[in-house]
């Protein structure tokens, strides 16, 4: 019998138990992306500009540099983390947050955000059953998280995560999956031109930009994933919730109101509302609303 036949003939609990245990592992790995992402584009920016910039200058050797290579690694004492100290969470509790070699303290963010995606998964597979709808969901709230973290981090949205994000939305749509391909197709252009007319607009009144052409892509991936009919109401949550944070840190002194504040998080967050209760909330407004 194989995994999915296994795994479909057997009580919920083992679905969700295996759900936990895969969004674990999947949240160790974005860690080493959020983490190391933004310095491989670093790093290949600057060598593609010192090729434009020195074109008869000969390239020098570096050490690879990639998701994989090195191995994970105490940052403090270069200490190589050997694979029980890997385990997502519990290696965190075993060593009390700290390093087993240097005693340097382990960031809290590490377990953390492998606990999100452990609750996003098994969200996700509570919603929509075991099939490969959950899994495309999967996938999409993983990105979503991946972006929103490197956007706190370094307020960049990678295009090697929301490019393929659109493309993927318009393939999992293909097969109606949320919403047909002709909704997720204009979903993906009203999404990236509502926010490319909002920027240069800012733009036109104040001379400066107001946010990144990765906020445009990020909204199109959504309208892609979600259908056009979802965008209102996230452009709606998001700017709410990125307005209330940014008043509440400024009034506690915790941001300057001078400094930009990145919108990736905001979107990423009421695109995963939009997906686990999008079309109740809409319900509920119309409702409310008597239309």
């Amino acid at each position: 019998m194989t995994l999915p036949d296994l795994l479909g003939h057997q009580p919920f609990y083992l679905f969700f138990l295996f759900s936990i245990v895969v969004g674990l592992i999947v949240g160790s790995f974005l860690n080493v992306v959020i983490h190391r992402l933004p310095i491989m584009l670093e790093k290949q920016w600057h060598k593609e500009s010192k090729i434009t910039l020195f074109p008869d200058c000969e390239e020098e050797d570096s050490a690879p540099y990639n998701l994989a290579i090195p191995s994970s690694h105490c940052p403090q004492c270069h200490h190589k983390i050997r694979p029980w100290e890997n385990i997502p969470i519990i290696s965190y509790l075993l060593l009390k947050g700290r390093c087993s070699s240097c005693k340097t303290r382990i960031s809290i963010r590490y377990p953390a955000i492998e606990l999100i995606t452990a609750l996003l998964t098994l969200t996700i597979c509570w919603k929509f059953g075991f099939s490969a709808e959950a899994l495309a969901y999967c996938l999409f709230a993983w990105s979503l998280l991946a972006l929103a973290m490197i956007d706190f981090d370094t307020k960049l949205l990678p295009d090697a995560i929301t490019l393929p994000l659109i493309w993927a939305g318009l393939i999992v749509n293909s097969f109606d999956t949320a919403v047909s391909l002709h909704e997720a197709l204009w979903g993906a252009v009203a999404g990236y031109l509502s926010l490319w007319s909002v920027y240069w607009l800012f733009k036109l009144v104040t001379g400066k930009e107001g946010m990144g052409y990765g906020d445009f892509k990020l909204l199109a991936a959504l309208g892609a994933w979600l259908g056009w009919s979802m965008l209102p109401m996230i452009i709606l949550l998001s700017s709410l919730a990125g307005t209330a944070i940014a008043l509440i840190l400024i009034a506690l002194k915790l941001h300057q109101r001078s400094n930009p504040i990145p919108f990736g998080p905001y979107l990423a967050l009421a695109g995963l509302i939009a997906l686990m209760g999008g079309d109740q909330i809409i319900q509920t407004y119309v409702q409310m609303m008597g239309i």
